[in-house]
C-alpha cells in the first residue's frame, strides 16, 4: 500500500490536521508524553503526540502498578494529579470487581497504597492507569497519532541547529517549533544528532563509586548465594557453559562497558480462579533453558514468590527477584541501537523466556512440589491486556540511550552536593537501582551475577534543567525528559515512572516558554520557568 495512503488512514479521525505545524511535537506514548501534552494544552499552545505505541502510558499502564514512588513528598504537579485520579477511580464501588475494598491490604512501596489524607493511590491495575491517561487525552482534546514510528534514517529534518519536522515510516510529517523526545529508547534525540551514551561509564569518568563494572558487589538478593556450577557438566569446563552464562572475564570493578541493565515484562498476574489464564506451554519451549534455575532450587533457595507485589482485585505487579528470575540478563545489549525489526525479535525473545520460566516453575518435575503447586494457582489476568490474552504491551526498558546534555546527572547529584547549573525542574528520591547486567563464570568455575546495585539517597534531590537539554550546538529546540542526561548509576534512581511524568510536565513548560519568548530551549528564562512550575504544583525543593 502506498505510504501516503497509509498516512491518511492513520491521521483520519485523530484530530490531526494534514500538513499542520504545531507549537510542540511530542514523540512517544509514555507517561511522560501524556503529562507533557496535557501541560502544553494547559498553557494554551498547540500540540500533537506522535506515538509508536497504540496504548498510552508506557510502563505505568503496562504492568508497573506497584509504583516506585520513593518519597511521595517530592511528587507534585500533574504527576500527583494522576495518582489522585487513580484514587478517585478506586473510590467507585464498581472498580472492585474481584475483591472488596475492605479486604485490600493497603500496602505500597515505601508508602501506603491508598492514602486518604491526600487522596492519592500508588498501586493500581494496568487498565485503570490507561483509562486515566485516555481520559486526560479526551478532556484536553489532545491529538494523538498511534502506531507512528519515526523514520530514524531520514525522518528528521534540521535547519542549522533546529529540528523543522519529523516524518514517520508511513510518511506522516509533523512540523513544529519545539520537539520533545518522550520515548524510552531516545530514538528522536539520536536521529537529530544529539550526543548520547549506551552502557556504563567507567567510575572514574564522573568520579563515581557505583558506576561501571561492579564485580564482587552483591546487593539485594539477586545473586547466587550458594555455589552453582557454570558448566553443563558440573565442574567440567570442557562441557561448555550452561545457557545464559556470559563468556566474559570478571574484569575489574569500575571499568566501563557497553552492557545494559536487564529488561523484563512486569506481569499482571492473579490467583482469582475465575479471572486466571493458566500458564501455557510456549512454542519452542525447552526445559533445559532453565537449568540454572533448576540448580538454584536444588540448593534450597525458595524466594520464587517474593516479588508478587499485590495490587487491587487479587492481582500482582510481578517483578524480578533472585539469581534467576524474570530479568533476561544479558539478552538486551543490542536493543537501544537496534532496528525496529531487530527490537521486535529481542522483545519476543524476552516474552518467550518469561513464558517458559512460568511454565517451568508450574510444571517441571525438578521443581519442588510445593513451588509447582503454588505457581499453578497463578496465571495472567483475563481482564488485563485482552488483545494479547493478558500479556503486557510494553516491555520494561529500564535503560537504553542516555543523552549527554548541558548537565549530566551523576551519583553526586543523587547523594548530595550536586553541581546544579541552571536550576531544578523536579525531584527524584528513589534508590539508585540498577538491575544485573550479566551472568559470568567466577575463577572457581561457579556462576555469579553482576551489576545489581541499590544505594539510597539520604533525601530527595533536585534534577537540573540542564539534564533535559541537549547541548545548544547539537539542537536548540529539543527537550528530553525520559532518556535524559545522566550517568548509568544516577539514571538508576531517576528512571522511575513518577519522575518521567514530572520531567515531562517540566519539559513541556520549558518548551511553551521557548515558543512564547521566541528563544532556544537553552535560553529559556529560568526564573520565569520556575515560577510557572511552582504555580502548577511542581515540587522543586524540600526542607529538612
Amino acid at each position: 500500500m502506498n505510504r501516503w495512503i497509509v498516512a491518511f488512514i492513520f491521521l483520519w479521525g485523530t484530530g490531526v490536521s494534514w500538513g499542520a505545524s504545531y507549537d510542540v511535537v511530542i514523540y512517544g506514548g509514555t507517561s511522560a508524553a501524556v503529562t507533557a501534552a496535557v501541560q502544553v494544552k494547559k498553557m494554551g499552545r498547540s500540540v500533537v503526540v506522535v506515538s509508536p505505541d497504540k496504548h498510552l502510558g508506557g510502563l505505568t499502564s503496562s504492568g508497573l502498578g506497584y509504583t516506585d514512588s520513593g518519597n511521595t513528598a517530592s511528587i507534585g504537579g500533574l504527576t500527583r494529579e494522576f495518582y489522585r485520579r487513580i484514587y478517585r477511580e478506586y473510590q467507585k464501588p464498581e472498580a472492585w470487581t474481584w475483591q472488596k475494598m475492605a479486604d485490600f491490604k493497603n500496602q505500597g512501596q515505601g508508602t501506603r497504597a491508598m492514602r486518604h489524607d491526600d487522596r492519592t493511590m500508588w498501586t493500581f491495575e494496568p487498565h485503570v492507569a490507561e483509562a486515566v491517561f485516555e481520559a486526560w487525552v479526551r478532556e484536553y482534546e489532545i491529538p494523538v497519532v498511534r502506531g507512528a514510528f519515526l523514520d530514524r534514517e531520514n525522518g528528521v529534518v534540521k535547519q542549522g541547529g533546529r529540528i523543522v519536522s519529523i516524518t514517520t515510516c508511513a510518511g506522516q510529517t509533523f512540523a513544529g517549533r519545539v520537539f520533545l523526545d518522550c520515548t524510552y529508547e531516545g530514538d528522536l534525540l539520536a536521529a537529530a544528532g544529539v550526543s548520547y551514551r549506551v552502557g556504563r561509564e567507567a567510575s572514574a569518568e564522573y568520579g563515581e563509586v557505583w558506576n561501571g563494572n561492579q564485580v564482587g558487589i552483591l546487593h539485594h538478593g539477586h545473586w547466587f548465594s550458594k555455589p552453582v556450577s557454570a558448566y553443563r557438566v558440573p565442574g567440567d569446563p570442557k562441557s561448555g557453559r550452561v545457557k545464559y552464562v556470559d563468556d566474559s572475564a570478571p574484569g575489574l570493578r569500575g571499568e566501563g562497558d557497553h552492557r545494559v541493565q536487564a529488561y523484563c515484562y512486569r506481569l499482571c498476574m492473579t490467583d482469582v480462579p475465575e479471572n486466571r489464564i493458566p500458564f501455557a506451554k510456549p512454542e519452542n519451549y525447552n526445559p533445559d533453558d532453565y537449568e540454572l534455575l533448576r540448580r538454584v532450587l536444588a540448593t534450597g533457595w525458595n524466594e520464587v514468590f517474593a516479588k508478587f507485589d499485590r495490587i487491587p482485585n487479587g492481582k500482582t505487579d510481578t517483578n524480578n527477584h533472585g539469581p534467576f528470575s524474570m530479568d533476561f540478563i544479558g539478552e538486551n545489549y543490542a536493543y537501544p541501537e537496534a532496528s525496529y525489526a531487530e527490537r521486535k525479535k529481542i522483545v519476543k525473545a524476552h516474552e518467550n523466556y518469561q513464558r517458559g520460566l512460568l511454565y517451568f516453575l508450574a510444571n517441571d518435575p525438578s521443581v519442588p512440589a510445593e513451588i509447582r503447586a503454588k505457581m499453578s494457582r497463578w496465571g495472567l489476568a483475563k481482564d488485563e491486556f485482552p488483545e494479547t490474552a493478558g500479556w503486557p504491551h510494553q516491555i520494561y526498558v529500564r535503560e537504553a540511550r542516555r543523552m549527554v546534555g548541558v548537565h549530566v546527572m551523576t551519583e553526586e547529584d543523587c547523594l548530595g552536593g550536586g553541581r546544579r547549573t541552571l536550576g531544578p525542574v523536579g525531584m527524584g528520591s528513589y534508590t539508585m537501582d540498577s538491575h544485573n547486567v550479566r551472568r559470568y563464570v567466577t575463577p572457581d568455575g561457579t556462576v555469579q551475577n553482576e551489576g545489581d546495585i541499590g544505594i539510597s539517597p539520604k533525601q530527595p534531590y533536585r534534577i537540573d534543567l540542564g539534564a533535559i537539554l541537549p547541548k545548544r550546538e547539537e539542537c536548540d529546540n529539543l527537550l528530553v525528559p525520559v532518556c535524559m542526561s545522566s550517568s548509568h548509576i544516577a539514571y538508576g534512581s531517576i528512571r522511575m515512572e513518577p519522575v518521567f511524568m514530572i520531567l515531562g510536565q517540566s519539559a513541556a513548560t520549558a518548551a511553551c516558554l521557548a515558543v512564547e519568548q521566541n528563544v532556544a530551549v537553552q535560553e529559556v528564562d529560568y526564573p520565569s520557568l520556575s515560577r510557572r512550575l511552582l504555580a502548577d504544583g511542581q515540587i522543586l525543593s524540600l526542607k529538612y
